[in-house]
């Protein structure tokens, strides 16, 4: 190999909507979301889990679907619409659906809580009433190790009873 070759591949500039707010952030064409969104953007919330998309703790919005971010390369996501948990309050005020996650003791360790909250966010623009077979359902690719899911079904059905998070969040 030749003197200044680098093994690495050519990083390229790419221009996210993460957050409602329009970033430019080097990033290698291999590279997940989630390693943008933690290591290029500081956004640390985005939690690193499995890598291979079996536990949601990475789970973010992309144009208000649920997506694994660390199966997600990012530059497939020029031009979408990102939503992380850091995205979720507005203002300094928590959307009802973190606060009934507060409310109702559903984090414990609280690794998986940002995954949980992203796909719950999700479910309830969709059903303003969902079903607990619903929840359960929209939660299932999420992995929590402490909580048995009984306290965070019942804070996403609080969350419901009170109204549909903010329909900007995924739209």
């Amino acid at each position: 190999m030749s003197q200044g070759t680098s093994l690495r591949p050519a990083r390229r500039l790419a221009r996210l909507t993460v957050n409602r707010e329009t970033q430019e952030v080097l990033v290698a064409p291999s590279e997940s979301l989630l390693e943008t969104l933690r290591d290029g953007l500081r956004l640390t919330g985005t939690k690193r889990g499995c890598d291979t998309g079996d536990c949601g703790a990475c789970t973010v919005l992309v144009d208000g679907a649920p997506v694994v971010s660390c199966l997600a390369l990012s530059l497939n996501l020029e031009g979408r619409s990102i939503t992380t948990v850091e995205g979720l309050a507005q203002n300094g005020r928590l959307t009802p659906l973190q606060q009934a996650f507060i409310d109702s003791g559903a984090v414990q360790c609280g690794f998986c809580t940002p995954g949980m909250l992203m796909s719950a966010t999700a479910l309830l623009a969709e059903e303003r009433s969902p079903s607990e077979a619903a929840i359960r359902d929209a939660i299932a690719g999420n992995l929590c190790r402490c909580t048995g899911y009984i306290k965070i079904v019942e804070a996403i059905q609080a969350a419901a009873h009170q109204g549909a998070p903010n329909a900007s969040l995924v739209s």
